[in-house]
């Protein structure tokens, strides 16, 4: 078969085309959000045991060092669900949730400070080459957690919009 190079161009249009076409034409997964909705992805932590062996590869551990990385990964783990509120049974006024809340944010604080003094602890630890290649993997080890939501956007119907979510909305002078 001998074509022109029109013919070839638009056999390869034509492919293109149609190869569009079929990937469109795909029915979305089932169990997907509706048109227009929001769909938060889930949330993904880290394996505490690749975390670990990153740190060992990383970092170059030497066996001396092991017990303060054991110390280091077992004080960053994170704290277990929390236990059921049983003030839930009646509502709170303003000032028991702000009390609540205080408290809260007291208890994070506490957890960080264990976090951050196991942190400087390991760090102690490391040779100076060590301490320069924990500093370049950035905050979490270079582990991200990860949360992801996705907005379609699709025709008229419920949830859809504008693509700029502050459209129609005039800013205070």
């Amino acid at each position: 078969m001998n074509l022109s190079k029109p013919g070839l161009a638009g056999l390869a249009s034509a492919l293109a085309l149609a190869t569009a076409g079929a990937a469109i034409a795909q029915a979305p997964p089932p169990g997907g959000p509706p048109p227009g909705g929001m769909r938060m992805m889930e949330m993904r932590r880290p394996d505490p045991e690749a975390r670990a062996q990153k740190l060992r590869d990383v970092l170059q551990l030497t066996p001396a060092q092991e017990p303060a990385l054991k110390a280091f990964l077992e004080a960053q783990k994170p704290p277990g669900p929390p236990a059921p509120p049983e003030a839930r049974a009646k509502p709170l006024t303003t000032p028991e949730r702000l009390d609540s809340q205080r408290a809260r944010m007291v208890e994070r604080l506490a957890a960080f400070d264990r976090r951050a003094a196991a942190t400087k602890t390991f760090y102690a630890q490391l040779t100076p080459a060590q301490k320069k290649a924990f500093d370049a993997m950035g905050p979490g080890g270079g582990e991200r957690r990860e949360i992801r939501i996705e907005r379609r956007m699709m025709g008229p119907g419920p949830g859809a919009g504008p693509a700029d979510p502050h459209a129609g909305h005039a800013r205070p002078e």
